[in-house]
C-alpha cells in the first residue's frame, strides 16, 4: 500500500480530486479536519483540553463543542489559534498515524490518500510516501472561491498570503496534478498516475 499525501493552495480544487480518489477501487481518502472534528466530540482526546483552554461558554446545549462558537473565539486571536492548534495537530497526526498502521496490517487497500491543510508544515513528509500538488493558476482559484464560497477579494488575498509559495509546494511534492482545467483533465491525470504506480508493482 502507498499512502499519499494531498495538498494545495486554497481554491485548487482538492475537494474535487479526492472525491474522485473516493470512487476508485482499493483507494481510501482521510481528511484531517474530519479527523480534528472526531477528536473533538466529547469523551474524545481533544475536547476536555479545548474545554478546559476555552471554557464553557464554547459547548452547545447538547454537550459538544459548538463549531460556530469556536471559529469566533479563535478568530483573530493568533495567541488563541496557536494553542488550540497545540492540542488538535498533534492529536490529529497521531491518529492518522495509527489509521495507517491498521489499514496497513488489514492489507485491503493500493492507496491511502492523506488530506492535511498544514500538511507540508506539520511534517507529514515522514509519514506518507510521497506528496501530490494540486496546483491551479492564482486567477483560477480566485474565481473559484468568489463563486463557490462567496469570498471577496480582501479576504481571497489575506488567505492567499498566509500559505505557502507555489515554489515551496512544488519543492516538497513528488507529483503535480494540474486542476486549473476541466473535471476530465484532472482525472486523466490521476488515472495515469496510478496506472504508472500499477504497472511499476507488475
Amino acid at each position: 500500500m502507498k499512502v499519499i499525501g494531498i495538498t494545495g493552495g486554497v481554491g485548487a480544487g482538492k475537494t474535487r480530486v479526492l472525491d474522485y480518489l473516493r470512487k476508485r477501487e482499493g483507494c481510501q481518502v482521510i481528511i484531517a479536519d474530519q479527523a480534528a472534528h472526531k477528536l473533538e466530540e466529547p469523551g474524545e482526546i481533544c475536547y476536555e483540553q479545548i474545554v478546559e483552554l476555552l471554557g464553557q461558554e464554547i459547548l452547545a446545549v447538547d454537550g459538544r463543542i459548538d463549531k460556530a462558537k469556536l471559529a469566533a473565539r479563535i478568530f483573530g486571536d493568533q495567541a488563541i489559534l496557536a494553542r488550540v492548534n497545540e492540542i488538535v495537530h498533534p492529536a490529529v497526526k497521531s491518529y492518522i498515524t495509527k489509521t495507517i498502521d491498521e489499514v496497513r496490517r488489514e492489507g485491503r487497500l493500493q492507496y491511502l490518500f492523506i488530506e492535511a491543510a498544514l500538511l507540508i508544515e506539520d511534517g507529514y513528509e515522514r509519514i506518507v510516501d510521497e506528496m501530490w500538488y494540486i496546483h491551479a493558476d492564482a486567477e483560477v482559484r480566485r474565481e473559484r472561491l468568489k463563486k463557490d464560497r462567496g469570498y471577496s477579494d480582501e479576504k481571497i488575498d489575506k488567505i492567499m498570503r498566509e500559505q505557502l509559495s507555489e515554489e515551496a509546494f512544488y519543492r516538497h511534492c513528488l507529483v503535480v496534478i494540474e486542476n486549473s482545467g476541466t473535471l476530465e483533465q484532472v482525472y486523466r491525470q490521476i488515472d495515469e498516475k496510478l496506472g504508472e504506480d500499477l504497472c511499476q508493482k507488475q
